[in-house]
């Protein structure tokens, strides 16, 4: 049995914070195109990323101050060469949080087994086209063919379910979400779209290359019967169930319809900066105090709850992407966590 949670972490509007997103590296082995530019190659020195002791505690504490469920990302979070030891020790601590991985999948057909053995039971994975073509021209590597094997190996060691995450851009693969939802279907795996964000590091983004969800809708309703299922809590896609059920399919909407007054989520990028949100501006250091000699370890634990609660109570009301001030943050999603 886990220790009993005494704590939550509550910000100003009432909302309790469970969700915990963990970056372990910047890096990543693909450059698709709505995240950074194709040419990017400003990483965090390594000595600057947390080490998996400095995470371990970081989680532990978390947990025990309310956190309930950690994902990790990147980055690519298979990058870390200590990748299992780090589910394997999340899943042992007394306030063992749900656990899943967010992931490109290329490199699945080598970690699948060992993740799933470690603890590991859900995974992510981020795939927006079913043609090698187009995936080069989103991702500047011609690696589709290792995604779909690492998708075959995740299967097989048992991560179920298994999210495909997909972001349509207008002119590349706007046109693909029908045939996308039909392989998911087949393959068992839950699909859900997500709306462009501007979190490309190259200030690019513009709306018009955003595809809606309304848009997305739309283009699905010729081939499917899309019924909303309704409240969703603070989960973040809306979800729709196919054909009258069971299948689902998911759109995360934080564009066109922010779902910003549900968020229970907050962020630890792969530095040792707490965020509370994608968007924000500030940023909680926790890596300076992990590594100040003079904290015991009991004293340490103090200081990075209170830079968790500190973080909370100064989370704003939404990220206020439509908002005409709106100015895109400076780090790409690589260096924050998705």
């Amino acid at each position: 049995m886990g220790q009993l949670r005494m704590t939550q972490l509550i910000d100003s509007f009432g909302r309790v914070h469970r969700d915990l997103r963990v970056s372990l590296t910047d890096r990543c082995s693909l450059r698709c195109t709505y995240c950074m530019p194709h040419d990017f190659n400003t990483w965090l020195p390594s000595q600057d990323l947390l080490t998996s002791d400095e995470l371990i505690m970081v989680i532990d504490v978390a947990t025990e101050n309310g956190i309930t469920e950690v994902r990790l990302t990147g980055g690519e979070p298979l990058l870390r060469p200590d990748i299992v030891e780090i589910i394997g020790r999340i899943k042992t601590l007394p306030n063992a949080p749900e656990l899943s991985l967010t992931t490109n999948g290329l490199q699945l057909t080598r970690y699948a087994k060992a993740m799933f053995d470690a603890g590991l039971t859900r995974v992510n994975v981020s795939l927006d086209t079913l043609r090698a073509e187009t995936f080069v021209k989103m991702t500047y590597r011609d690696r589709i063919a290792d995604v779909f094997n690492g998708l075959d190996a995740a299967k097989a060691a048992g991560l179920a379910p298994i999210k495909i995450n997909t972001v349509l851009m207008r002119g590349l693969n706007d046109k693909e979400a029908p045939a996308l939802l039909e392989w998911a279907l087949r393959e068992g795996f839950y699909l859900r779209f997500i709306e462009q964000m501007p979190l490309d590091a190259g200030g690019i983004w513009n709306r018009s290359t955003m595809v809606t969800s309304d848009e997305i809708q739309a283009s699905l309703q010729p081939f499917y019967s899309l019924t909303a299922i309704g409240a969703r809590g603070s989960a973040p896609a809306e979800e729709f169930l196919i054909n009258g059920g069971p299948h689902k399919v998911g759109i995360i909407a934080s564009v066109s319809q922010p779902f910003c007054g549900a968020c229970d989520r907050l962020r630890l990028t792969s530095d040792g900066q707490i965020r509370s949100c994608l968007f924000s501006k500030d940023e909680t250091d926790l890596r300076k105090i992990l590594r100040d000699p003079s904290h015991s370890t009991a004293s340490l634990r103090v200081e990075i709850a209170k830079r968790f609660s500190h973080t909370v109570a100064a989370k704003l009301a939404g990220h206020g992407i439509n908002d005409p001030a709106f100015i895109q943050p400076p780090r790409p999603m690589s260096a924050i966590g998705g």
